[in-house]
């Protein structure tokens, strides 16, 4: 218990050290706004994965497409 407690002073500490840091240079850190924002860093993660999935799937169509080897099936 007293490690938790001692993490929780740490945080909130840390918390207030880039709160001065930050308003020295006009900005504010709110660290509750983390979680609020997970969904759209979700978004945009899922995005450029499906992108990328695009991109090699065009590839692979090009590739098969403009193929210039012809593969020659064997009787045996």
């Amino acid at each position: 218990m007293y490690y938790l407690n001692y993490l929780a002073v740490s945080l909130s500490s840390f918390s207030e050290t880039v709160n001065s840091f930050l308003s020295n240079l006009g900005l504010e850190f709110h660290p509750e706004a983390v979680l609020g924002m997970l969904k759209h860093m979700g978004v945009g993660m899922l995005v450029i994965f499906v992108i990328i999935g695009i991109i090699i799937l065009a590839t692979i169509a090009i590739q098969k497409v403009f193929s210039s080897e012809k593969k020659v099936k064997t009787k045996k």
